[in-house]
């Protein structure tokens, strides 16, 4: 089976080498929409194919990390259901938790990549190999990143980035070839 993604060589190869991925969760993961019960329980949307595009990435040795300024029982519930280690909450000053978890993982900045949709997320998205945005990402952002995806948080944007990745890292191929037999 043929790959259908098509995406530069400018933007593969950024992406080449990449090792850690890290995603912000409101406005990227999720459609930045605060859902609250009578009970001021916060609840969230997640899409499935972003799911699927954190454990791809897994697969093709490619840690996905997540940095947010939230914290909720739905929030590790999910990321403990996708199998993401690394992971910091309630985090306003992204940048030392990136460097935290790049010295863990044994890398430095070369070796990441970034998705964010907001100001907080600008100090890591300026420092990685490869910074992408979702397509309503804040213009600030989005002016700042190298690749803007088609999709928008929450609705297949964090799945966009991901094949990125999977492409340049030679196993978006393999991958697709398990899945389509």
């Amino acid at each position: 089976m043929t790959p259908a993604l098509n995406f530069s060589p400018e933007l593969l190869l950024r992406a080449q080498g990449v090792k850690v991925a890290f995603f912000d969760v409101d406005g990227v993961l999720t459609d930045g929409g605060l859902y609250l019960s009578e009970a001021g329980e916060s609840l969230k949307r997640f899409n499935i194919l972003d799911g699927l595009g954190l454990k791809l990435l897994q697969k093709a040795g490619i840690t996905p990390a997540v940095i947010t300024g939230r914290d909720s029982p739905v929030l590790r519930a999910r990321l403990q259901a996708l199998g993401i280690t690394h992971a910091h909450f309630r985090t306003e000053d992204k940048r030392p938790a990136a460097e935290i978890t790049l010295q863990a993982l044994g890398l430095d900045w070369s070796a990441a990549a970034a998705m964010g949709d907001d100001w907080p997320d600008l100090p890591v998205m300026r420092r990685v190999a490869l910074s992408c945005a979702p397509a309503n990402a804040h213009s600030e952002v989005r002016a700042q990143a190298h690749h803007v995806t088609q999709a928008c948080g929450g609705q297949g944007a964090a799945r966009e980035f991901c094949d990125v990745l999977l492409i340049a890292s030679g196993r978006y191929a393999s991958l697709l070839q398990e899945y389509s037999q």
